[in-house]
């Protein structure tokens, strides 16, 4: 793919690069001070990718990384911000929600954009997700949204989140635009997406797949139960191969590995651990160490 010709996913989201989501920002305990040194901190160590969606911190989190933004607005330019919408929290910050569920209306659709938007004190929001499938999504209304809000200016790519490969494909086909991204969970502890399609229709289609907890929601470092330390195992070796990489390392090289180009979501605010990551994009797995990787995940070889 050329320059001219690349697709959107790769333009907003610098494959191999990881994203950092921000979803437990408010429970950090961070001064809107110490969010400005600590997005420029990421940005330094290579992280241009920040991933929202507006529930996070109970509807409070894109509020405050635009307070960061607002104290430095210079930021903005160096980033490329994602963000989510179409979940409706019981919530007192959203005191009409009786109970929780999703919302792909236009009417929703173009409402989240704009609460987003002055929320992160953004004029644009570079990818819009929504953030899960509803099942009453009329994807002629939704594609309506997402074409009128890219129109607009206001969001430059969209996408979706969560979405199997049928789901996206009614989506897409209402679409005269790419959708640049399927984020999805998806690590050496959740491999659905290697054998269920999901996978496979992000190469065809030129989608990223973006893997939320890709460290398993730091199972893989402390679960004990019998897979999870074969696998462990797997990747302490393998690790060594690679020069003394470490586990959760191996894990990210090993997403890395797979040529319809994940893009992790860190989910940590740590500056080491995220460093540590951005380092593991370097590792080059060979063939047989992945697939050592894989036949300790699935407790046998490949058939």
């Amino acid at each position: 793919m050329t320059e001219t010709t690349q697709h959107p996913s790769q333009r907003i989201l610098g494959f191999p690069a990881p994203a950092v989501g921000l979803m437990n920002l408010a429970r950090w305990g961070l001064s809107p001070e110490a969010r400005v040194r600590w997005i420029d901190r990421c940005l330094e160590l290579g992280i241009t990718v920040f991933d929202h969606a507006d529930i996070y911190g109970d509807y409070a989190c894109e509020n405050l990384f635009g307070d960061a933004l607002r104290l430095d607005p210079s930021l903005r330019e160096r980033m490329r911000i994602v963000t989510k919408c179409g979940i409706k929290l019981v919530s007192p910050n959203r005191p009409t929600h009786g109970v929780k569920h999703y919302d792909s209306s236009r009417k929703h659709i173009v409402a989240s954009v704009d609460s987003s938007l002055k929320a992160l004190a953004t004029d644009r929001i570079d990818l819009l997700l929504i953030h899960r499938p509803d099942p009453l999504m009329d994807a002629d209304e939704a594609a309506a949204a997402l074409t009128q809000v890219r129109s607009a200016g206001k969001v430059l790519e969209v996408g979706v989140s969560n979405f199997s490969p049928s789901q996206v494909e009614l989506l897409a086909s209402r679409l005269d635009i790419p959708l640049a991204a399927n984020q999805i969970e998806c690590s050496v502890l959740h491999t659905d997406p290697l054998f269920d399609g999901t996978l496979d229709q992000c190469q065809r289609l030129g989608t990223a797949p973006m893997a939320w907890s890709p460290l398993a929601g730091g199972r893989l470092l402390g679960d004990a139960d019998k897979r999870t330390l074969a696998v462990r195992a797997a990747m302490q070796t393998i690790g060594e191969e690679l020069g003394g990489a470490s586990v959760d390392q191996v894990a990210i090289a090993w997403l890395g590995a797979h040529p319809a180009k994940i893009v992790p979501v860190l989910g940590t605010g740590n500056l080491d651990r995220i460093a540590n990551a951005v380092a593991a994009t370097r590792l080059a797995l060979e063939r047989q160490q992945w697939f050592r990787i894989l036949t300790a995940i699935l407790g046998h070889p490949v058939a």
